[in-house]
Parts: C-alpha cells; structure tokens; sequence
C-alpha cells in the first residue's frame, strides 16, 4: 500500500474502534481488520498465529503472534490500564508486558519475538526485545493517521530481506572464490600478471551471466545454463569466447548464419565484454575447462543457486573473496556493511534530502505540491557523487539505489500513490552515470562498474511496479566514471571537475605508518607538502588514510559546496597524528567539522572479517570561517554512537 493509501486507512480503522474494543470478542477481528485493512496484508488469517499455545506449568495462550516479523502480541480490553499487573491464574500479579514476556521466555529459541505489543485497542505499548527494560513506544489509537508507519513492524520484513540478500551474497562470494581457485589451476603461468588480470576479468564476467540469467535479462532463467551444457569440458573454453563476442555484438551486425542458440543473447554493450586485451595490452586469456570446472558452474554457480537475490551493494564480497588476508591487509582493502555506509551517506546527504521530500508531502495545496516534487526530483538527477577509494563501489552502489529509491517514492507521490497501468514515458531522472570512482585494482574496477549496472536493472523493476513504461534493461549504458589508479597520485580534477561535484565519501585504505610499503610512504609524502613545496616534517608519521583527507580539502578549495565524509581508523584523532595530520590541514584549509562518530568496530561483508576501528568525520570548507582548533578532534573523537552534530557547539 502507498502512503496516502495508508493514512486513509488509518484513520477510518481509528474512527471504528474509538471508545470500544473486547480482549475475548474482538481480538481477532481487531487485528485482521488492521493487517488487512492499514498494512495491505491480504490474508491475516494465513499471517498470523492466534492463541498460539505456550506450555508454563499450566497451557497458556499468546493471543497474537505473527511469525514473518517476529512480533508478540498481549491484548487487552478497553479498560485495562497497560501499566498495571494483573493476578493471573497461578496468582502471580503481572503487567501485560511482564505476562507477554513469559510467554516468550518459553518459546524456542528460533520463535522469540523481536517486539512485544501490549494493547487495550485504545493504545499500542511497543517494546523492541533488544532494549528489554528501555520505556515503550506508545502509540495512540486517535493517532494512527499519524503515526501508523510506527507499527510497521507488524509487516515490514526488511531485516530479514537484507539478512536473505546478505547471505545470497556470502555464498555468492564463496562460489566466485572457489572457481577463481579452480579456474587459476588451468592457467600455464599461474604467477604472471596477465593470467590474474586475465582470470580476473573473466571471472567478472562469469558473474554477470549467472545474473543475468536468473534476472531474465537473457530472455530465459535457462540461457546461459543450456547453452554452456551442450559442450563437453574439453570444448567450453571456445563456447564461452563464442559468446562473449557475441555479446558484445549487435544484432544487425552478427553473422547472419550464426548458430540459433548464440543467436538468440541479447547484446550487453556497456564495455563489459569488450575488451580483448587487460589494462595492461595483454590480450585475455580464457583456459581450458575440466569436467570438475563444469559441473561447479553449471551445478553449483547456475543451476542450484539464484544469483538476482544478490544485493549489488554487498557485491564487494564476491571481489574480497578472492583476495587473501595477506593481500588485504597490505592493500589496506575492508569491504563494508550497509550498516556502515549508511553511517556515512545518511548524515552526509540523504538526511536532509528525506527531510525536504517530508516538507513537500505536507503541502496541502495540489499544484504547489507537484511543481515543489518536479523540481525536487530535478534536484536529486542534479547531485553527484565521488568515491576516490571505491573498491568494489559499495558506497557509490548503496547511494544510487537510496537516491532512486527516494525518486521511487516522488514518482508514486505525484501519482498520488497509485500504481500507474498503461504506457507511459520513463519517468525515471537519477542516474548512475551521477556517481565517480577512483579505484587502484583493475578487478575491483569492474566489479564496481557490474554492481551499478546490476543496481540500475533491480531499481528499474521497482520503478515499474509503480508505473508502466517501455524500458528495456540491455543493451547496458556505456559507464566509464570509475578509473583505474592511484588516487593519490591520479588529479581528481580529471576525474570530476570540483564545480560539478556535490559529495565526497567512502572507506579509504587503512595501512598505519609503520605498515606502509615504500611507494605509499612516498604518497602521503607527495601529498602532504607545505607552502615550499617539501613534506612536512611530520609527514612520515601519519597514516595513509589522511592522504584521502588533504586530497578532498583540496577539491573544496575550488568548491567549497563540496562536502566530504571519509571513514578513518581512529588512529587518526589520537595521540601524535592529531598535529601531524590536523595542524598541516588547518594551516592551509579552512574546515567546518559538520557531524563525527566515535570509535566502532568496522566489520566487513565477507567471511574472513578485517576487524578494525574506526571513526567517520565529515568534513567541509566554508571561506572566511575560523578554523576548528586540532585539540576539538581528538574530544570529537569521544563521543558517543550517534553521528555527533557539531553546529551544537557553536563551530563555524
């Protein structure tokens, strides 16, 4: 259901049960009509389990319990204060709370709720089970209209898709790891530079069909499985350069008595099948194929697994899978959870992007209203994005689907929250060709570039449930925005010119001083130069991280609309890099310090997890302000969970 779909229900379900409500005659009728009626769920009785039993020392009954979301609910009538305990059978005096979580205590481990919902139809008391003794969310039954969308948790099982995506993802990166293991034990020169950059693209590729397919995009969730099947082992390493080349092609240009099969793919375009040469001018190198190497690819990669579940934002995985702890750590490389980048992306834009699309859904005037959405949505096609450590383009993938997502929601609102049938031009503005990336592993370059192509094809099918349009999904857009390099040594101003750039952001490499090869050594000293032209003195005491940081003043010297979020080990706000890295930056830039987060574990996606801590600033250049004194980062740095918002203290 839309939004205004909602409300509108809310608040007829409000006008009916106002001043009434029975726990033993209308429990039940009370709940469907809600689940049915406000939340869309189009069979309550199939959802929900009622007087599910519970074994105390006597059979007792929960009164509500819905399995998918996890929520417990104690229902109560009318005049039953839902703070007050109440003598239950074995004489013991218990809060409805208390009563619903001893049901709970006995359920198996796998059944216990995530939420307990108390309730006298006349007030909803919500307790999240990961806070057990925190006070309740109240919610009022004259506020529905209002406040509906608090009791989302009835239905939204937006945890458990993201858990689903997440795990989709960790198998996904462990099939990828296998055949690249299996696939580099055909190669002849196993250690040569070509044959891994070679393996590397080909397994990028391998990717891409396996989800293609399954997404449909090759006409049929079969296509690649049936045609690669109807080769022996032996012949496979020519079935797959057949079809990438003609992949590669367009129709009206491809052999007219080319094989019916191979004729049927669509053409991908996009550069992914392109290129017959790596970076380096070496030309792509596909092995032979064993008979184990072809039952794993077509058993365990295509036919057992179903690779359009995949979340392109966790699609770092697949690359860090193929990387060893040893190399990661060098590369200073950590892949990041959505968690994470949300830490990142909602205080540096989407916060306040929600906050404008909410001030124009109050607009009661309709023709206000939708040329306030159509330049809104002009607005979000405008913004651009820059990651200059992208790795595999988490941060840049997660940022796309948030802003279409919120597109999503303007399309809907001008449609006034119905679903669109019929044709209709592509309503859609945001784009991935809005989002740039500096990333140093050719592998990682097109992991990111596939994972925002994947991205685009899973939005556009959101789209068109709300409304109908004629889009097809391939050929791919050309995106060329993520370069292959050093982003310290690369001018970002080559990448993205500063005057068209709103947003700095990402996870730059975490390699500490002492750890640093001689080349990054030789970086952060090229990077970190006074008025002179030489390095600061200090220079070669400081983490690589801080490279990122100069390099992003920089940009805002040109720019000062630029705003920069940048994740940090926090070794960076401590000790002798306070005045190494702060003091070098505040002698030549002038920085507004907007929000911090204080030190947390940073966890990556993939099964061997790089355990560091980190810290987030955001940063931004204001010309004319006074600078943030260096001792003000290091007390920043205690802070607490939640990104700290320093207009509170007053710095300018």
């Amino acid at each position: 259901m839309t939004a205004i779909q909602q409300q509108k229900a809310a608040r007829e379900f409000a006008q009916q049960w106002q001043g009434k409500g029975n726990e033993k005659s209308d429990t039940h009728s009370f709940w469907f009509q809600l689940l049915r009626q406000v939340f869309g769920v189009e069979s309550p009785e199939q959802y929900v389990e009622v007087e599910k039993p519970v074994s105390l020392d006597h059979t007792s009954y929960i009164d509500v319990y819905i399995p998918s979301t996890k929520v417990l609910i104690e229902q109560k009538s009318i005049d039953k204060d839902l703070n007050k305990g109440y003598k239950q059978s074995d004489d013991q005096t218990l809060t409805p709370y208390q009563q619903a979580k001893r049901y709970a205590n006995e359920l198996p481990r796998s059944e216990h709720p995530k939420w307990i919902i108390t309730c006298n139809f006349q007030e909803f008391h919500i307790y999240d089970m990961d806070r057990p003794h925190d006070a309740p969310l109240v919610v009022l039954l004259k506020d529905l209209e209002k406040d509906y969308y608090l009791l989302k948790i009835l239905v939204d099982e937006k945890d458990e898709h993201l858990k689903r995506e997440m795990e989709v993802s960790f198998k996904a990166g462990n099939l990828v790891g296998i055949i690249y293991d299996k696939l580099l034990e055909q190669y002849i020169d196993k250690d040569s530079v070509a044959t891994l950059k070679s393996l590397n693209i080909l397994c990028v590729r391998l990717v891409f069909c396996l989800y293609a397919e399954d997404a449909n995009l090759f006409g049929s969730k079969t296509a690649f499985h049936d045609y690669l099947a109807q080769f022996p082992a032996n012949q496979l390493r020519r079935a797959l350069i057949d079809l990438f080349q003609v992949l590669d092609t367009p129709p009206e240009q491809r052999d007219p008595y080319l094989d019916e099969t191979l004729q049927r793919f669509p053409y991908v375009n996009g550069g992914l099948f392109s290129s017959n040469t790596t970076a380096g001018g070496a030309p792509i190198v596909i092995p032979q194929f064993t008979d184990e190497l072809k039952q794993l690819l077509l058993d365990k990669a295509s036919a057992d697994f179903d690779w359009s579940e995949i979340s392109p934002t966790i699609f770092g995985a697949v690359f860090e899978s193929t990387i060893n702890p040893e190399t990661r750590r060098s590369g200073g490389m950590h892949y990041t959870s959505i968690e994470n980048i949300h830490k990142v992306i909602d205080p540096l834009f989407l916060d306040e992007l929600r906050d404008e699309f909410e001030s124009i859904k109050a607009i009661a005037q309709e023709r206000q209203q939708r040329q306030r959405l159509d330049a809104f949505q002009e607005k979000l096609a405008s913004l651009t994005f820059f990651d200059p450590a992208c790795g595999s383009g988490n941060f840049l993938t997660e940022s796309y689907i948030s802003l279409r997502r919120l597109e999503n929601e303007v399309i809907l609102l001008r449609n006034k929250g119905q679903a669109v049938m019929g044709d209709i031009a592509n309503p859609i503005k945001v784009d991935i060709h809005q989002f740039y990336g500096i990333e140093i592993n050719d592998f990682a370059v097109s992991v990111a570039t596939t994972a925002l192509w994947i991205a685009e094809h899973q939005m556009l099918k959101e789209t068109a449930k709300l409304v109908q349009f004629n889009i097809e999904p391939l050929p791919l857009k050309s995106y060329h925005n993520i370069h292959e390099g050093n982003a310290l040594r690369l001018d970002w101003d080559e990448v993205i010119a500063p005057d068209k750039l709103n947003y700095i952001m990402g996870n730059p490499p975490f390699v500490g001083y002492s750890l640093q090869t001689k080349e990054q050594k030789e970086d952060v000293l090229s990077i970190f130069i006074d008025e002179k032209g030489k390095p600061y003195k200090t220079a070669g005491k400081i983490d690589y991280v801080a490279a990122w940081y100069w390099k992003a003043a920089q940009m805002m010297i040109t720019n000062p609309a630029i705003h920069a979020a940048l994740v940090s080990t926090n070794s960076i706000t401590q000790g002798e890099q306070v005045a190494a890295i702060w003091q070098p930056l505040f002698e030549r830039f002038n920085l507004h310090l907007d929000f911090a987060y204080r030190t947390f574990r940073w966890d990556s996606e993939a099964d061997i997890k790089a355990h560091v801590h980190c810290v987030i600033r955001r940063i931004g250049h204001f010309a004319g302000c006074k600078r943030v004194s260096v001792s003000l980062w290091v007390t920043l740095q205690a802070g607490r969970d939640t990104p700290l918002k320093t207009s509170s203290f007053g710095i300018a």
